[in-house]
């Protein structure tokens, strides 16, 4: 951190014509610059990992793995395969079913993956499911949440001077709430443009894969027919971007890029064998 920004931290609740060495208070100036080093830290490989799985663990604590071990096999196989055909084939990758009847996919950075029983159940092919995998598995290749995380901690680090200025200045509660409500604001779900780069590095992964890239279209052709005020998609909603807009977005990309590989297996009957019989 170099000797402008830490003027910079300090000139905020301080008059430059009052600028005064004896006035500072050190220990909170050298707080604010390490959570301003912390705020714009790279993640190595290893740290990405194990906050990975602490995030893994705190949505198995919410909804746990179906008990289901052949599925949950089966699942990890396709997902696996998918990620030895990305760039990041060596992570430890993991891949689970929730037991969960909400319709929503997750992914945890350090290449967890989680599918909720309910969205499975929607499903009509292995094609299907690798194209929301590769979708997840996208997440994770371009590190979409350790970047949330990163805008998080910044805006944290803003909120907290903030806060030190209002109360610098007697104090107004109604201004610290908005500050705190703003925070929250930015923090809901991935940005939408990481959701379309997703989906668009998601077909292209599967396909690569071997399956039919038209796989994750028809997933969300198919949430599409659902009726919105059905309670099992407040989530998908809430965290994602509409369906519509979604494959509006992927059809360039689709027609004709891909049309030569929609002959693709998409492997229905080994999909409902894995399922039960579905």
């Amino acid at each position: 951190m170099n000797a402008l920004i830490l003027v910079l931290v300090l000139s905020v609740s301080v008059p430059a014509q009052a600028f005064d060495f004896g006035s500072i208070d050190w220990d909170k100036a050298v707080k604010t610059v390490q959570k301003v080093k912390r705020a714009n830290a790279d993640v190595s490989e290893p740290q990405e990992i194990e906050l990975g799985g602490g995030i893994a663990s705190s949505l198995l604590g919410a909804a746990p793995l179906l008990d289901n071990p052949p599925l949950q096999r089966y699942v990890n196989r396709v997902g696996r395969w998918i990620a030895l055909h990305s760039e990041r084939p060596d992570l430890p990758w993991q891949f689970g079913v929730l037991d969960d009847a909400d319709i929503n996919a997750f992914a945890a950075p350090g290449g967890y993956v989680f599918i909720t029983k309910g969205l499975l159940a929607r499903m009509n092919n292995e094609a299907e499911l690798a194209g929301v995998l590769a979708h997840e598995i996208s997440h994770v290749l371009r590190k979409h949440h350790l970047q949330a995380l990163k805008k998080g901690a910044r805006r944290e680090l803003m909120a907290d001077l903030a806060d030190d200025a209002i109360k610098s200045r007697g104090g107004d509660e109604r201004l610290r709430k908005l500050v705190s409500a703003g925070t929250e604001l930015y923090a809901r779900g991935l940005d939408k443009e990481d959701e379309f780069e997703s989906d668009r590095m998601g077909v292209v992964l599967a396909a690569r894969a071997g399956y039919d890239p038209y796989g994750l279209p028809a997933v969300l052709q198919t949430l599409q027919s659902i009726n919105p005020a059905d309670s099992n998609l407040a989530l998908m909603f809430k965290t994602h971007p509409g369906f519509d807009k979604r494959l509006e977005l992927l059809g360039p990309l689709m027609s004709p890029a891909l049309d030569d590989l929609e002959g693709l297996p998409d492997l229905d009957q080994r999909f409902a064998a894995a399922l039960g019989g579905k």
